[in-house]
């Protein structure tokens, strides 16, 4: 059984934060990308949060991420750019192009933004959730490195390609959707593998193209698209993941599906180029143009208690709403803290030694 330890959320957003500065991110940048880590962890959503920071550090190592990256527009057309990152962290860029989004949304009432030459840029609803701040719905998607086998294969070409999308409510919680185009965020692989846990059927295949539940052999093997199978589906999460692809990549000029550079050391380096970097996708729409926003708040509401109505299937006492794993983890989180398994612990405290920042277990509440 895998021991525990649980630390604040500000101490870890704070620690994280004197990380990145330590490898020369200038303050305001390392605060917005310690705070995206941060989102993550508070979220519930632990494959994404601090768990990552190792992997971060790894790349300022080896000269991978610029920290102090030129992020510059390299054609735009009104509502849409393409935005260079420079290299740049991808929890850095990620939020800047996004805000490029935003701030065309507001003049021409949507925004759309491509971004090549980028990095790793943490959960995807982070960047729909700040759109929700301007009354605007936002989109947000990335691709990345490859652990995805397409339908019907058996070798490795596209990476997990999340897809979020975030919708304001009234009174109620915003709906929040965030999934991974595969059956599964790599991460909750990678979590599995460190509590020493077997995964569930239907998740990876070997090396061999099999089915299996060990996650160490997604490393010589792959993820599955969302769905699994074509009879579960799989044809509907490759075509996603597809998307993903090409509006990240394709039309940005980052690199796309099996040439898409790795964000961990242990992942194979493609042997060629095919653009700069990894892409992020980011789309804003501004409310008002579509509708009064106290108006669609409210049938935001309504929708959501109409949902929460329907008759629970057996063995459950309600129907979920998309979001509400992540918002009933940000109540509780946001006060008693982050559990944190010893493996990551570990980490952190390696990172410590390294960078001679301060970090401990505790006590700290």
């Amino acid at each position: 059984m895998a021991q525990y330890f649980t630390l604040p959320a500000e101490y870890l957003r704070d620690f994280v934060r004197k990380v990145f500065m330590h490898f020369g991110v200038p303050v305001e940048d390392a605060a917005i990308a310690s705070d995206v880590l941060s989102k993550a962890d508070v979220r519930g959503i632990d494959s994404h949060g601090v768990a990552r920071l190792r992997t971060y550090v790894d790349m300022f190592t080896i000269g991978r991420i610029n920290p102090k990256p030129n992020i510059r527009i390299v054609r735009e057309k009104k509502s849409v750019a393409t935005v260079d990152g420079d290299s740049g962290l991808g929890l850095v860029v990620g939020p800047r192009a996004n805000e490029i989004a935003m701030e065309k949304a507001a003049v021409y009432g949507s925004g759309w933004v491509s971004v090549c030459n980028t990095n790793h840029y943490g959960i995807a609803s982070y960047y729909s959730l700040k759109a929700l701040e301007r009354d605007m719905i936002g989109w947000s998607m990335t691709n990345t490195s490859k652990i995805v086998v397409p339908l019907w294969g058996a070798e490795r070409r596209l990476g997990t390609n999340p897809i979020a999308i975030a919708f304001p409510g009234h009174k109620n919680p915003p709906i929040v959707i965030d999934l991974a185009t595969s059956v599964v965020a790599f991460g909750k692989i990678e979590m599995a593998g460190r509590a020493g846990v077997q995964l569930p059927e239907g998740w990876i295949i070997d090396a061999q193209g099999n089915a299996s539940t060990d996650a160490a052999d997604v490393y010589s093997g792959g993820l599955l698209p969302l769905g699994s199978t074509r009879e579960m589906g799989a044809h509907k999460g490759y075509c996603l993941s597809a998307m993903v692809d090409i509006l990240s990549a394709v039309l940005s000029g980052a690199n796309w599906g099996p040439f898409v550079p790795p964000f961990a050391l242990f992942e194979e380096t493609p042997s060629e180029s095919v653009g700069k970097g990894i892409g992020h996708f980011f789309v804003a729409m501004d409310i008002d143009g579509f509708e009064d926003v106290d108006v669609f708040k409210k049938r935001i509401d309504d929708w959501i208690e109409v949902f929460r109505n329907t008759k629970p299937a057996p063995g459950h006492q309600a129907v979920l709403i998309p979001g509400d794993p992540e918002h009933a983890a940000e109540k509780v989180r946001s006060k008693s803290g982050i559990p944190l398994i010893e493996s990551v612990v570990d980490d952190l405290k390696e990172i410590s030694r390294i960078t001679n920042i301060e970090f401990s277990v505790g006590p700290h509440f």
